[in-house]
């Protein structure tokens, strides 16, 4: 009886075991990651996209949590990720439990999966632009005299008052005499 309970409880925990979520691993990328690494392309940090495949993810966790730890112990890979990013050390996350590192690299095996396809720009190319400027024609002419005419008032204007206070100064010099 005392297996067969030990036997249940195992059989429990085994099915108990949290999976990987990638909606929390997103969050917790943009929280922590996102200012020095992309999942795509290298930013401070390396492109994160396939990194299960370069790395265990035993070695990920422990790296995540204690970078610098690994590289001053001499560890091939972490040394090797430390050179490859011009030496720049990675801020040690000793809160995150391995639960949620899996959960960002849940997150970035999901958005590797969504890579941009070769031609997609992540913004409009030039080519498929549309000009903004409208060229002078019938339909903006109005405006354009408007334009001209505003112009032309505020010129006056400022003529106008430049001569005032020319004129004040002159009245000002004349009381003094």
């Amino acid at each position: 009886m005392n297996s067969k309970l030990i036997g249940l409880i195992l059989l429990l925990y085994c099915f108990s075991a949290k999976a990987a979520n990638p909606a929390e691993g997103k969050k917790l990328f943009q929280a922590r990651c996102a200012s020095c690494h992309n999942v795509n392309k290298k930013l401070t940090g390396p492109a994160l996209a396939g990194v299960d495949q370069r790395h265990s993810e035993e070695w990920i966790i422990r790296f995540v949590k204690a970078s610098q730890s690994m590289v001053k112990a001499g560890d091939k890979e972490a040394l090797a990720v430390y050179n490859a990013n011009n030496q720049v050390a990675m801020p040690d996350h000793p809160d995150l439990s391995d639960d949620m590192i899996r959960d960002i690299l849940a997150y970035v095996k999901e958005e590797a999966g969504k890579a941009p396809q070769a031609d997609a720009a992540p913004f409009s190319r030039p080519g498929q632009k549309e000009p903004n400027l409208m060229p002078l024609s019938i339909y903006n002419f109005p405006f354009m005299i408007a334009y001209i005419v505003l112009v032309v008032i505020i010129v006056i204007l400022l003529i106008f008052l430049v001569n005032v206070k020319g004129y004040e100064h002159h009245m000002e010099e004349k009381k003094k005499e």
